[in-house]
């Protein structure tokens, strides 16, 4: 969907910079929030202006985790493909037996973790598919972005994973997908 915007995204490298629904501080151009207020677990409608790549990565998740190959398409494919990483490594912390209070704790300090790599990074598992930032200048944004999506992502797939009405265990559908590698790969 985000790769027919006939708005060109900011670059940095080859990775977009896409608004997002957010109210965590970061580079991002923050979406109106919906005109009717959604439960947490819940997406807007994509047609709405307030759906944002974050809701795209969450709904395709548990189709895409099945793909060893994926073709990227256009520049938000390369976001999709860093957030469906990062929702795998966040569901390998949620355990069966945690509450939402330890699952929060485990993936916000994920998500809050400043010590991870951006493309360009030896330690980066994608290197191939992504070009490295130009100057240390765009690097840093690159980070501040992918920190603030690292963040909300990890809000909202809590949000998914910990029904508000259940009994505060973990869902076992979305937990059935950590042994799952995106791709073979892991951040």
């Amino acid at each position: 969907m985000f790769n027919n915007d006939p708005n060109i995204p900011r670059m940095v490298g080859n990775f977009p910079l896409l608004p997002l629904r957010t109210k965590t501080r970061g580079p991002a151009y923050v979406l109106p929030q919906s005109s009717q207020p959604l439960p947490a677990n819940e997406s807007p409608d994509p047609d709405s202006e307030s759906y944002d790549i974050l809701d795209e990565v969450l709904s395709l998740f548990r189709a895409n985790t099945f793909f060893r190959n994926f073709e990227i398409q256009g520049p938000a494919d390369r976001l999709l493909i860093y957030g469906i990483l990062f929702v795998s490594e966040c569901l390998g912390k949620i355990r069966p037996h945690h509450s939402l209070r330890d699952a929060t704790k485990e993936v916000l300090n994920t998500a809050l973790d400043l010590n991870f790599a951006i493309p360009g990074d030896p330690a980066f598992p994608l290197n191939q598919i992504y070009e490295p930032p130009r100057d240390r200048q765009d690097a840093e944004q690159l980070r501040q972005y992918l920190s603030q999506v690292r963040q909300e992502l990890a809000a909202r797939l809590l949000a998914r994973v910990y029904d508000e009405e259940g009994d505060g265990k973990p869902s076992k559908w979305w937990l059935s997908f950590t042994k799952r590698k995106f791709m073979g790969k892991a951040l």
